[in-house]
């Protein structure tokens, strides 16, 4: 049980005191009610006395009697109905509640917090963590305490309002005050009258209430005086007349009144009855309030006697008694018309009456005193007196009784029973409380005698007389008066001092077993379990106190059950091992019954007190329904605020709940919020708790959505929200576009450079403010997530917004203001009618808004209506997006507007020392954009883009660009990382067909029919790298060639667009990233883009392979020298199952700036070479040197058909340019890496590179080809070109170096002999060296191609050895110098072969004239030398014998080697 004010011997003690009549004249009443007070409650604050009593036992002993307490009331007649005293107690416990803004009992959110008396003691420990010992040291504090004033409260006012009853005697009066004013005419004739009034009350058969202690009980005469009005000595007078009759012991001269009461207030009188009076005035207001019509009612709070000063006087006595206040019914001819609407009236106002009015306002501290020493003296010489005489008198009766035999006693009881009811038998007066004894039995002596001891606190002899009885009653069976008699007993025995015995628990349980189940009275049982479990709470018996409280509760008053059960709940809580999850199961319990007796307030106390203990602990249904609990009552009581909060819990923690308890849930809360809104209309919304929104997936696009394709026109794919976010995709988009950046700034980013970002998330970087533009949409993706099973359907959904209108281009800024969300003149907001979302579902919400103004625009959050479907519980099988259809859905009706804040927190910092020690956030801005000026927008369309091609395919398709702003567009530029896939055509692309019908079933190819006699020969001519873009850095960047490099608003140009299938087979994805700006500078943003990437899966289709080697013929045609063979494989590694039926190539053409293909040496009669699949074709053509153009590619196209295809036009020359692109980087980046190298060893470093310079070759051969295709039982012809850049003699390229795609290609055999030739290559691939050097030597290899010798003689030579011996052959030795510089070439004859191999198969011959010659060539010059050999028999020779060395001039012996010849020199010696 909680801690109460008063020790249980106090309690007990307070709760059985002798009880005084009080019965005033009219004249006495007038006096007190000066004072706003009846004469009973006069007295009230001074009937404890302050001294010790002294009285005599019947053994003559003295007897102490300690803090005395008498009780004096008014006389009513009539004893209180069960209805009133049941709604006079629940009235006392309703206004009973904890103080605001203090700690109501033990536990507040989360932590144990204890009032006592203005002290606290507070655990810092959180309850759910640590409660165990929390409590442990709290209730060994010696603060310890929680109180609960309403139950005590109760507990007095229940005991203060028992009726009285026959089988005992502690609430019988035991005197009676006469109480007469000393104003009266005739004061003694009044106090007979009294009197005799007194007597009719107590020994007339008409009333049976109040009852009496004994038959004479004490009078005891008062003359009230009022000091300030009266005549003193009159009053003193009629006081000794009084002595005269009734003696100095048995009358009282009372002076009151001595303030006028309409004196200055400055002396502060004070006010001892407001702590009696003010809980009954507040009970009297509720009473009448309640009832439809009224009674008059008394003031005092003890026993509820009428004071009566509006009742009719009858023979000049107060007829007030008659009516209880607390009598429900009417009472006819108790009350006129009139004195019933006069009680009406006067009491409406009862509770301001008796708070707004001062009590006592005419006593002064002498009266006060008086009043006290009246009393005092009173008990002093009147009560106890009188008591301590009676108890002689029953003690003698007993004493004389107990000569007679106890079984003779009990048999003429038996026999001669007439004086109990003389006409009844011993059968009828049985019932299942046993016999009814009359009241001058002598059972009810003993009984009487034993009360009197105990309520003047002679408990040994009370538990004599007690156990005395109980004996005697048990004997006779008479069940109620033994159970009366054992719990007094009980009671007695534990208040008996020194405690010389035990508590007998046992006589009250068998006290309450007997009251509760045989009697069937649950209030003499109520009042047996308040005292005994006050009792055994003070000996620490917790557990059985709980155990007694938890038994009483019943049906049959809820609010018994309430308080019995709270105080259980305090029992366990108060154990040495406290109990704290019954302490919160029982305070459950009791919130549910004191919620079943109206006690809105108490229950909700209960349930937030248990809720501390179930909170957190994974209970989720025990919280469900404390907080529904809470929710309801809170509302019930108008506490609005705590009631959405206690739904709300309900909602947002994952509800175990069946849909259907959902639903409700749901709709209770959304009722509960209509409430709060209607309250205060104009209040800011409300935050709503559903649905839940993941705000760190809030994704914010900026710009229109994407139109979708349009038959053969397919639009940019660009952004959209329904793309997935990919870093690896992001970073190439940034890494193009800083490209791009970096070319118009002349190859610098400018640092307030800021990448465009068209769809912000969470993994994009939001640091910076980002960029919006005036009249372009902004799309926010809002994520939300219904965790019920029941559907929700928000309705008027749209983004909250705050807006600072700002002028970029002014100076400064105008006024700034706040705006909200009506302002669609400066931001248009679009809604959703209907959105709803299943159970359970997580589903996207994309929100518009639409700027009219630059400035800053900060979206806060959504703001919609939040409701349920109509008719449904679970809607799992509809497709989601149906609820999206307005007006598919019909709501219920219920719900509420209100909204919830987009919260992004940022990425973690994890830069600085403090920042990583730290837990600090950085800002994530991508709900804040800024609105920027009017930029252009351009949209581009693809016609007849294709998704599949071969590998090489060249195909044409259009590009339409529009502008579908209204400002002008310019600088429009596409970047992509394979500009090689594309190409817009260079200069001379205005040749071809500028319409996608104009070229339907033409060549993608600029061609001219051939003249058949040219076949085989090459078609020359020439073209500028330039044309097409190449060499100027960047070959990524490529410039759309807009006419007049502008495009003005609402405009659109339709572009032929080239692309070539990449030369790997696979699935590519091809970038594209197009660059634009306005004509007018703006300072936010200065350029726009628009992306696009195009899916291309490509298909097997040729591989090529290529080497060159020096021709042995040294001079050609035209007599000029150094001419070369080009060997060229073309493989059909196609596979059938893409339809291509065969590839013919159709022409092979050069492309260099040194070397010319001349024509084919291929043997082949057929014009056309075809290849089916897996077939190759071996070809071979002569290149000779062409004129050196520093600008100027020579383009020589060989063809094999009817018509050439102009290689150095669109798109042949712009893929071919494209191909050399990276080529071109390569050289800029070395030539850039090593001027430093060039500067400090410049001479040597030429020298290498001359000699390096002449085995390499710049030669590019371009492979063009068509392929037939069977699909849909029609023939398609495709067309294609591939590369292959010979860059050294006698080392062979192919046209796809790709080390993966080499290897399916090759397969493994070819493969691994590849890997041995070119391991060189796949490592620069992967691992290119930061600084390259320039190889200090050159290789043999390179230095052999320096001079390139040729020796000229005839094939056989007939010589007639008969008549001559030795034969004279002539032989011409050419010497071609391969190289840009002087060269000296030695050359030397007298080498010898020293191999016996070779003198085996070559006879000997010797050289004759000069062995050696010393010769100086000039850059590319051709030295012929005439030579003579000897040979003296026939045979065949080697010729190739000679040695010849080269140096450059400037250099002395560096590099000097032999100038191998390829092959064999043979020479047949015939002899005639």
């Amino acid at each position: 049980m909680a801690q109460c004010v008063q020790s249980v011997q106090e309690f007990i003690q307070d709760s059985f005191v002798p009880l005084v009549a009080a019965l005033c004249s009219e004249e006495a009443e007038k006096l007190t009610r000066k004072n706003n007070l009846s004469f009973a409650e006069l007295v009230k604050p001074f009937c404890r006395l302050t001294s010790e009593v002294h009285m005599r036992d019947p053994n003559n002993q003295l007897h102490i009697i300690k803090n005395l307490k008498i009780a004096v009331n008014n006389i009513i007649t009539h004893p209180p109905q069960p209805g009133a005293i049941r709604k006079l107690l629940n009235d006392v416990v309703s206004v009973s509640q904890p103080a605001e803004g203090l700690v109501a009992n033990v536990i507040t959110a989360g932590d144990y917090d204890l009032n006592i008396s203005d002290r606290s003691v507070k655990a810092s420990v959180p309850w759910y963590s640590n409660w165990k010992e929390t409590l442990m040291e709290l209730n060994t504090s010696t603060f310890y305490s929680a109180t609960t004033p309403w139950f005590e409260s109760y507990r007095e006012c229940f005991l203060q309002s028992m009726p009285a009853s026959d089988h005992e005697f502690l609430n019988h009066y035991v005197a009676c005050m006469l109480v007469v004013s000393s104003s009266e005419p005739e004061p003694v004739e009044q106090f007979l009258k009294l009197s005799q009034e007194q007597h009719r009350i107590q020994h007339s058969s008409e009333y049976l209430y109040p009852k009496w202690f004994i038959p004479n009980t004490l009078k005891y005469y008062v003359l009230l005086h009022d000091v300030s009005a009266g005549e003193e000595q009159r009053a003193d007078s009629i006081y000794e007349e009084m002595k005269q009759r009734y003696g100095t012991q048995g009358c009282y001269l009372l002076k009151i009144n001595s303030r006028v009461s309409n004196k200055g207030t400055d002396e502060q009188i004070p006010d001892p009855w407001s702590q009696y009076l003010q809980k009954n005035a507040i009970q009297n207001q509720d009473c009448y309030e309640d009832c439809p019509y009224t009674v008059i009612s008394n003031k005092n709070t003890d026993h509820l006697i009428s004071d009566g000063l509006d009742s009719e006087i009858k023979d000049g006595l107060s007829n007030n008694f008659k009516t209880h206040p607390l009598q429900l019914d009417h009472p006819s001819g108790s009350l006129d018309s009139t004195d019933y609407v006069k009680a009406t009236t006067s009491l409406q106002d009862s509770k301001k009456s008796n708070s707004g009015m001062p009590h006592g306002a005419c006593l002064t501290l002498t009266d006060h005193d008086r009043i006290r020493q009246f009393i005092q003296e009173f008990t002093f010489r009147g009560l106890l007196p009188h008591i301590e005489k009676t108890i002689r008198q029953l003690n003698d009766q007993l004493i004389s009784r107990k000569g007679l035999s106890r079984s003779l006693f009990s048999a003429t009881k038996k026999w001669f029973s007439g004086s109990k009811v003389p006409e009844k038998s011993i059968n009828e007066l049985k019932n299942t409380s046993g016999l009814l004894y009359p009241p001058e039995a002598p059972e009810l002596q003993i009984r009487k005698m034993a009360d009197l001891c105990f309520l003047v606190q002679h408990y040994e002899l009370a538990y004599s007389c007690y156990h005395t009885a109980k004996k005697d009653f048990l004997n006779d069976q008479a069940m109620l008066y033994a159970a009366g008699a054992l719990e007094m007993a009980a009671v007695s025995a534990f208040l008996q001092p020194g405690a010389p015995r035990p508590y007998p628990a046992h006589y009250m349980e068998t006290a309450i077993q007997t009251y509760r189940d045989i009697c069937k009275n649950m209030i003499l049982a109520e009042r047996c379990v308040l005292l005994s479990a006050e009792i055994l709470k003070s000996q620490s018996k917790y557990s059985e106190a709980a155990a007694l409280l938890i038994r009483l509760t019943s049906e049959d008053s809820d609010l018994r059950s309430a308080l019995l059960l709270e105080q259980a709940a305090h029992c366990f809580i108060n154990m040495k091992s406290p109990m704290v999850r019954k302490f919160a199961f029982h305070m459950i319990l009791a919130g549910h019954r004191f919620s079943k007796a109206g006690q809105k307030k108490h229950a909700l106390r209960c349930y937030c007190q248990a809720m501390q203990v179930y909170k957190g602990k994974g209970w989720s249904l025990a919280e469900d329904h404390i907080n529904f609990t809470i929710g309801r009552q809170s509302f019930t009581l108008r506490q609005l605020d705590n009631a959405v909060s206690a739904f709300r819990h309900i909602l947002i923690n994952d509800s175990k709940q069946p849909p259907a308890q959902q639903g409700a849930f749901l709709r209770e809360y959304l009722y509960v919020y209509k409430n709060v809104t209607q309250l205060s209309p104009d209040a800011p919304l409300p935050q709503l708790p559903l649905p839940y929104i993941n705000s760190s997936a809030t994704r914010v696009f900026f710009g229109h959505d994407r139109r979708p394709a349009e038959g053969e026109k397919q639009a940019a794919t660009h952004v959209s929200l329904d793309q997935e976010y990919d870093s690896e995709s992001s970073q190439q988009w940034k890494e193009l576009e800083e490209q791009v950046v970096s070319v118009i700034n002349k190859g610098i980013i400018p640092s307030n450079f800021q990448p465009t970002q068209f769809c912000l998330n969470r993994y994009s970087d939001n640091s910076r403010f980002p960029l919006a533009v005036i009249e372009e949409p902004i799309t926010v993706e809002v994520s939300f997530r219904n965790p019920l099973k029941v559907p929700l359907l928000l309705t008027d959904l749209s983004l909250l917004w705050k807006f600072q209108p700002k002028d970029f281009n002014a100076k400064r800024d105008g006024e700034t203001k706040e705006l909200g969300v009506c302002e669609d003149a400066m931001i248009g907001t679009e809604a959703i009618a209907e959105f709803l979302i299943n159970s359970e579902e997580t589903k996207v919400a994309r929100l518009k808004l639409f700027p009219h103004q630059t400035g800053e625009l900060h979206i806060l959050g959504v703001v919609y209506n939040l409701g349920t479907v109509q008719g449904t519980v679970t809607l799992d099988g509809i497709d989601p997006s149906i609820g999206l259809q307005t007006g598919k859905f019909v709501s219920n009706g219920l719900s509420v507007r209100g909204r919830q804040d987009l919260e992004i927190q940022g990425p973690r910092l994890n830069n600085t020392k403090e920042e990583k020690t730290s837990i600090k956030y950085g800002p994530d801005r991508r709900l804040d954009p800024i609105i920027t000026e009017e930029m252009p927008l351009l949209e581009v369309f693809f016609i007849n883009f294709p998704t599949g091609l071969l590998c090489g395919e060249i195909r044409k398709a259009y590009v339409e660009f529009v502008n579908v702003s209204k400002c002008p567009l310019t600088a429009l530029k596409v970047v992509s990382k394979h500009p090689e896939f594309f190409t817009f055509g260079g200069n001379t692309a205005v040749l071809t067909p500028l319409s996608p019908s104009a070229s339907e079933n033409c060549s993608a190819y600029k061609t001219v029919v051939t003249d058949p006699t040219s076949v085989r020969t090459a078609l020359l001519s020439s073209a500028s790298s330039v044309d097409f873009g190449v060499g100027t850095g960047q070959p990524e960047v490529i410039n759309v060639p807009l006419p007049d490099a502008i495009l003005l608003p609402g405009a659109s140009v339709q572009l032929p667009m080239w692309l070539r299938g990449p030369d790997e087979e696979g699935v590519h994805e091809i970038n594209f990233l197009f660059y634009y700006e306005s004509i007018k500078k703006h300072s936010k943003m200065c350029h726009r883009v628009l992306r696009h990437t195009a899916v291309i899966c490509t298909s097997r289709s040729l591989h090529i392979r290529a080497t060159v080697c020096r021709s042995n013929a040294l001079e050609d045609e035209e007599g000029r020298g150094d001419n070369m063979l080009v060997f060229v494989d073309v493989e059909n590694i196609n596979t059938s199952e893409t339809g291509v039926k065969e590839f013919h190539v159709v022409q092979v053409s050069s492309n260099s700036k040194h070397w010319k293909l001349q024509k084919s040496v291929n043997m082949t009669e057929d014009k056309d070479t075809k290849l089916a699949s897996r077939e190759r074709a071996k070809l071979c053509f002569k290149a000779v040197r062409c004129k050196n153009s520093e600008e100027n590619y020579t383009f020589a196209d060989i063809v094999f058909g009817n018509e050439q295809i102009i290689s150095s036009a669109s798109p042949c020359a712009d893929f071919f340019f494209q191909s050399l692109s990276s080529e071109f980087k390569r050289t800029h980046v070395q030539s850039h890496t090593h001027a430093s190298q060039r500067a400090t060893k410049q001479s040597f470093d030429e020298t290498v590179r001359l000699i390096q310079r002449c085995s390499e070759v710049d030669l590019n051969i371009v492979v063009l080809w068509k392929a037939y295709v069977v699909e849909d039982n029609k023939q398609l012809i495709l067309e294609g070109q591939h590369h292959v850049a010979l860059n050294t003699v006698g080392k062979e390229a192919f046209s796809f170096p790709q080390k993966q795609g080499l290897k399916k290609i090759l397969g493994i055999s070819d493969w691994e002999d590849l890997e041995q030739e070119l391991p060189e290559t796949v490592l620069l691939k992967f691992f290119r060296p930061e600084n390259t050097p320039v190889p200090a030597r050159p290789t043999p290899e390179q230095l052999s191609n320096l001079i390139k010798t040729s020796l000229h003689y005839p094939e056989s030579f007939n010589h007639s050895f008969h008549q001559k011996s030795l034969c004279l052959v002539p032989v011409t030795l050419l010497l071609s110098n391969c190289s840009q510089a002087v060269v000296d070439v030695m050359i030397d004859l007298r080498h010898k072969t020293t191999s016996p191999e070779a003198l085996e198969i070559h006879g000997s011959f010797t050289w004759l004239g000069q062995t050696q010659y010393k010769l100086q060539l000039k850059s590319q010059e051709v030295y012929s030398l005439q030579l003579k050999a000897c040979f003296v028999r026939t045979g065949v020779y080697n010729l190739g014998t000679p040695r010849v060395f080269a140096k450059l001039v400037d250099q002395v012996t560096l590099f000097e080697t032999s100038q191998q010849n390829s092959m064999p020199a043979l020479i047949i010696i015939n002899n005639i």
